[in-house]
């Protein structure tokens, strides 16, 4: 596989911070580093925003609104940034990010902080897989897994302070702090990847997209929205809309990601399916572990996001391990899935005891998502042809969003049907879904290596 570099920017692989690179990867890693904050701190303050906006009932909607919204700009950005290239739709994903942070920051119900996540969600979708193309077009092969090592890396200083800080802004000047204090870290990025942006023209003979392809976007976006809500309503409304959420992710799904994907066939098919069963069981099970620390056994803000920083830690770590080592990239990946396997079981029993207890066995779940992410990206770009990086791209996204959005949905419709008396339960019942779709995982994993 190629590069795209014009004649007088290639340039010989030194390393990612080498002649001609070191722009291009401080930017990422910034813009990274941004994500990395803004993802570490909601979880943390989210309980806070809750309760100030009495809205526990939309506490999992927060995270799905996100999801679900960067599953339907991820979609429309694989054809987008394969055609014109990535710098135009990088910035308005940035651009779009930052609007989203000022409506949540800002909102003065639920519901308004519902739809700033939302807005978040679309720039979101946007901005990752435009990055995902730069790195394929910038970066030789060689240098690509110490590029998603760096991005890892870019997780170390949110998750040691990131949780922690927006703990104590949420306990000593507001919640709205963590959103709007992140506006201004979006400069500094965007103009140390704009030399980078310039020098990438779009990829040749890159196909249209298709309208089909838009229209199953919108089917995959408005069914999970729609089931998910189907899950949080009561009465004989909720069997329709869950039906109906169900026929409009079997419609689109398919003719969004490669074909097989839900069959687990070997190669980059697996691929996909692996990266979304791993993200939606690791941070459905992040999601609620700040809920069950602060509910249960009465951590602040603070504390709460100790236990979360650690797994962010044993993240990085494990990251900077697979990106270094020469090993098969699925060797990693079957071992990152038994790793969030294990962590998530070890995390649901010591919640049921302990909080602090919790925050060892997400040591190992971290580790595990360090393990499999990165090496997940490699193998995806290495499979890919260069016409097909930004689709590709936006299937292995889709893959993350769709399966982050519909396990935290699920899990939030569990623990909201136990109630509040039964929060324990609730979340016991949660722990044991996330614990067996990572376990499927596992097996999907065992699937991604390409026979000859």
């Amino acid at each position: 596989m190629t590069t795209v570099l014009e004649p007088d920017q290639a340039v010989p692989a030194r390393g990612v911070l080498g002649a001609g690179f070191r722009g291009a990867t401080l930017g990422i890693v910034l813009v990274v580093t941004l994500l990395a904050f803004e993802s570490m701190s909601v979880g943390t303050v989210m309980p806070a925003v809750a309760d100030d906006l009495d809205g526990l009932s939309l506490y999992a909607w927060g995270f799905s609104a996100t999801l679900i919204t960067s599953l339907l700009s991820t979609v429309l950005a694989g054809g987008w940034v394969d055609r014109s290239g990535p710098s135009r739709p990088f910035a308005i994903g940035l651009g779009t990010f930052v609007a989203g942070l000022v409506i949540a920051g800002a909102a003065p119900s639920m519901w308004l902080f519902v739809a700033g996540r939302a807005v978040q969600g679309l720039g979101t979708g946007v901005a990752m897989v435009a990055m995902y193309v730069v790195i394929a077009r910038v970066y030789p092969e060689e240098l690509r897994s110490r590029v998603f090592a760096a991005l890892s890396a870019a997780w170390v200083l949110p998750s040691l302070i990131g949780p922690a800080v927006g703990g104590v802004v949420a306990e000593h000047i507001g919640w709205r702090w963590v959103f709007l204090g992140l506006v201004p870290l979006v400069v500094p990025p965007t103009l140390l990847l704009v030399p980078a942006l310039r020098g990438i023209r779009p990829a040749d003979a890159a196909p249209a997209t298709p309208g089909s392809r838009y229209l199953a976007a919108v089917a995959v976006a408005a069914g999970a929205g729609i089931l998910l809500y189907g899950l949080d309503g009561s009465g004989w409304t909720m069997v329709p809309a869950a039906l109906a959420g169900l026929a409009g992710l079997a419609f689109g799904l398919p003719r969004l990601v490669p074909a097989g994907t839900l069959r687990l066939r070997r190669g980059l098919p697996s691929v996909i399916l692996v990266r979304g069963l791993l993200s939606g069981a690791f941070f459905g099970a992040d999601v609620f572990i700040p809920l069950a620390l602060t509910r249960l056994h009465h951590f602040s803000a603070a504390q709460a996001g100790i236990v979360l920083t650690v797994g962010g830690l044993g993240w990085s770590a494990a990251s900077q391990v697979q990106g270094r080592s020469e090993r098969p990239r699925e060797f990693y990946a079957v071992l990152g899935a038994v790793l969030v396997t294990a962590g998530i079981v070890l995390a649901t029993i010591a919640l049921q005891f302990s909080g602090w207890l919790a925050a060892p066995a997400w040591i190992i779940g971290g580790a595990g998502m360090g393990f499999s992410i990165g090496s997940l990206s490699v193998l995806l770009l290495d499979l890919s042809a260069e016409d097909e990086q930004g689709v590709n791209s936006s299937a292995l996204q889709i893959a993350d969003t769709l399966g982050s959005s519909l396990v935290v949905g699920v899990a939030g419709a569990l623990v909201t049907g136990f109630g509040a008396a039964r929060l324990d339960a609730g979340l016991a019942v949660a722990g044991a879904l996330f614990a067996a779709i990572a376990a499927f995982g596992v097996i999907a994993a065992l699937r991604l290596e390409v026979r000859t």
